[in-house]
């Protein structure tokens, strides 16, 4: 099974709880006494798991030179700094211990042996410090805490060496616990109630720590190996691959949500298209829950509580509702909160489906041309099972978005853009037979297996569904076959590609492989088996340019805050290089700059000088003051005075969108399914937060964003091209610009 996975990383990984970053904090009992063994079968599955890593991942090859001489060092780095990812429990002399006592064998006894002693003892020790740091905040809790001085709190560790004596260790969690009373008091907590908030989040995590057995850190430990190779591949222990086909699939029904751990707590990783959470556009990926609730019960925390639970929390019977308590992922103050009601359902095909509208957009005389827009959520297609149960006629996002481009010609639009920018991806052949909607028969993606062979993936059908001026707008989420679908039509000169400074980057394809199917020894015992994910294939466009880890970069670049995050796969370690083979031949070049050229200089004009580029300039300005501040003031009062200011200006930025949709397009909308039922939104409570509102997402009840700037402008651009299109000189291969010729067959 060979599955092109959306850009997420960590979600082999979510499977089994990273350790504690926190502190746990109960009464002074000891956590209970771990024995861990490696039995037979699971050392057969840690050997197993090197050797096919050794031989089958694509990057192996480059970890043999570069890494091998250090993995056992990097490896028990990497595997510490999972379990305390923030640097907060380890002391530096720990990582100094375990890598004199098991790096220079380590490798040869998970190869040759099986033996997992060193994530054991590691581990042992870990649940060690834990247990003396939980008696240590027990005693500072009781204590009065001083909130009046102006020391700060580094709001991210992770890059930090762990403290190097205790005391200093000490000093590190005096302020920690300050920056926790804070968070919990500005959501309007006395410092008591603060205090015992915080006493309960600590508790539950201790029960959560006591949960964790022999196979999730054998779990953790080998996806640590697994990630040397490349962020993608990791390892599921036998609990996990069993739930890996449905276990998904409960994150996805309850609420449309693919979840993740990161840093002890639940992660919104992904949105389902046409999920429930998706249709409410209230949830956001990064969006860390901390709450959950159903119809009629009291909040659960689940910070530190294992993602299978919070899932089985999530989900319920179709129809139910469930309250999600979450801190938004778009903003560095982690005592905003949200609180919203979603009714739980399946994700449906046709909420899922693309879309399209028509809008009216003036052109340089003023008049009204009306242009298309189809909104692809990802690539779904036949192989999906998404809809076995719905009794409707199954469908592709080829079949779909050829539909639409007919609807779109009845309407007499001049031009269409192509919105892929929410687009992780799917199948890769939706993706060559979508990009043959737009061109000739022709080649579309070159895939490089790990052997080096290289087999060219082409369009067969000399059928071209749309002939017109065409836009495909990317974003830094558009990424796998959306990358190949953009990349390609950018090779080809067919459309032009507009959005963020790049695409994600996730240039590489994944293979699921049961450890028993791969090991004779594991098929006979009876024992439940694991399986390996790995990474072992690349893509390439027809002109030989990888994909992986610059992705597509726009013919014309346009602001956004996401340049400030670090979301892409460059951001991610031991991410595949990029790199190019030969071109294959194909009938078609990029445009010319001659008609890029006054394209890209009109753009910038409207940038300089349109109220919603400074509106965004703006927001863009604010949001990166917020991710360059590394430190958090621990005094009250200033972080009170600062959370006004916030306050302030997000209620600015709020009425000025609000003035700003006063001029969007007019448009009509064009689904193909019935219409998706309107999000259920939680009663707001007087006292609830209301200024986190997400000041660069959707909104409200529509498929529709209301001031969607990049789109706007889009539109803009393509308004340019058919202008540019009544002078000859702008024209290429005796075609006005971004048009194809007609072919006629036969």
């Amino acid at each position: 099974m060979i599955s092109s996975l959306p850009p997420f990383p960590r979600l082999g990984r979510a499977l089994a709880v990273a350790a504690l970053f926190l502190a746990v904090l109960s009464s002074s009992r000891a956590l209970p006494e771990r024995n861990f063994e490696t039995t037979r079968a699971r050392a057969a599955e840690v050997s197993t798991m090197v050797e096919l890593l050794e031989q089958f991942n694509f990057n192996h090859q480059a970890v043999d030179n570069q890494l091998k001489p250090d993995l056992g060092q990097n490896l028990i780095h990497d595997y510490m700094a999972d379990l305390d990812p923030q640097r907060l429990f380890f002391l530096g002399t720990d990582q100094e211990a375990f890598t004199q006592r098991y790096a220079p064998g380590l490798y040869y006894n998970l190869r040759t042996l099986g033996k997992l002693d060193a994530p054991f003892d590691i581990y042992v020790m870990f649940e060690k410090r834990v247990d003396q740091r939980v008696n240590w905040i027990f005693d500072e809790l009781k204590k009065e805490i001083d909130l009046t001085s102006h020391d700060t709190y580094p709001i991210d560790r992770s890059k930090d060496a762990w403290p190097a004596t205790a005391a200093e260790a000490d000093d590190l969690w005096r302020r920690r616990l300050k920056f926790e009373v804070i968070q919990e008091i500005l959501t309007k907590k006395a410092p008591d109630e603060a205090k015992q908030t915080v006493r309960k989040h600590y508790e539950r995590m201790l029960k959560n720590l006591a949960d964790f057995e022999t196979d999730d850190v054998a779990e953790m430990f080998l996806t640590c190996l697994a990630n040397l190779y490349d962020p993608h591949s990791s390892y599921f222990s036998p609990e996990s691959f069993e739930d890996f086909g449905i276990q998904m699939r409960l994150s996805l029904i309850g609420i449309g949500a693919v979840l993740g751990f990161e840093d002890n707590q639940c992660v919104v990783k992904e949105l389902i298209p046409g999920g429930p959470a998706d249709l409410g556009k209230q949830l956001h990926p990064n969006d860390k829950i901390i709450a959950v609730s159903g119809e009629g019960g009291d909040p659960v925390d689940v910070i530190g509580m294992k993602l299978r639970k919070v899932v089985d929390l999530i989900r319920g019977q179709k129809g139910t509702k469930v309250t999600l308590t979450f801190v938004p992922g778009a903003v560095t103050d982690g005592s905003v909160r949200k609180t919203i009601t979603i009714v739980r359902d399946v994700v449906k095909l046709n909420s899922a489906r693309a879309r399209a509208a028509v809008y009216q957009v003036p052109g340089a005389a003023g008049e009204k041309m009306p242009m298309g827009v189809i909104t692809l959520p990802s690539f779904y297609g036949l192989s999906d099972d998404d809809d076995n149960n719905s009794g409707e006629e199954r469908t592709s996002a080829t079949k779909d978005v050829a539909e639409l481009i007919n609807r779109l010609d009845a309407a007499g639009v001049k031009a269409i853009v192509l919105d892929l920018r929410t687009n992780g991806g799917g199948l890769l052949s939706e993706a060559i037979d979508l990009t043959g909607l737009f061109i000739n028969k022709g080649p579309v993606v070159q895939v490089k297996s790990v052997g080096g062979e290289i087999q060219v993936d082409s369009d067969e059908d000399t059928q071209i569904r749309y002939t017109g001026p065409l836009a495909v707008l990317v974003s830094r989420f558009s990424a796998s076959a959306s990358e190949i679908v953009a990349g390609a039509l950018q090779n080809y000169g067919r459309a032009i590609v507009i959005g963020d400074q790049s695409t994600h980057g996730k240039g590489s394809v994944q293979t699921i492989v049961e450890m028993k199917t791969v090991n004779r020894m594991l098929a006979r015992l009876p024992d439940k088996t694991g399986a390996a994910r790995l990474t072992i294939q690349k893509f390439y466009l027809p002109n030989g340019a990888s994909t992986q880890n610059k992705g597509v970069v726009p013919d014309i670049v346009l602001p956004s805050a996401d340049q400030y995050l670090p979301i892409g796969e460059s951001d991610l370690p031991h991410a595949l290089v990029w790199d190019e083979i030969p071109s294959t031949v194909f009938n078609g070049h990029p445009l010319d700059q001659k008609l890029l050229t006054p394209l890209r200089a009109a753009s910038r004009s409207r940038l300089d000088h349109l109220e919603e580029f400074a509106y965004l300039k703006k927001n863009m300005e604010w949001f990166k003051e917020k991710q360059d501040h590394k430190d958090i003031s621990l005094n009250l009062e200033e972080r009170r005075h600062q959370k006004e200011l916030d306050d302030v200006f997000k209620k600015t930025m709020r009425a000025e969108k609000d003035q700003l949709a006063k001029t969007d397009f007019p448009y009509t909308e064009i689904t193909l399914g019935p219409p998706a039922p309107k999000p259920v939104k939680a009663d707001k409570k007087a006292d609830e937060d209301s200024d986190d509102e997400d000041e660069f997402g959707t909104d409200e009840d529509t498929g529709v964003t209301k001031v969607d700037i990049p789109l706007r402008e889009s539109l803009r651009v393509l308004s340019d091209a058919l202008a540019l299109s009544k002078n000859p000189q702008y024209w290429a291969d005796g075609n006005a610009p971004l048009t194809v010729q007609v072919l006629k067959n036969g």
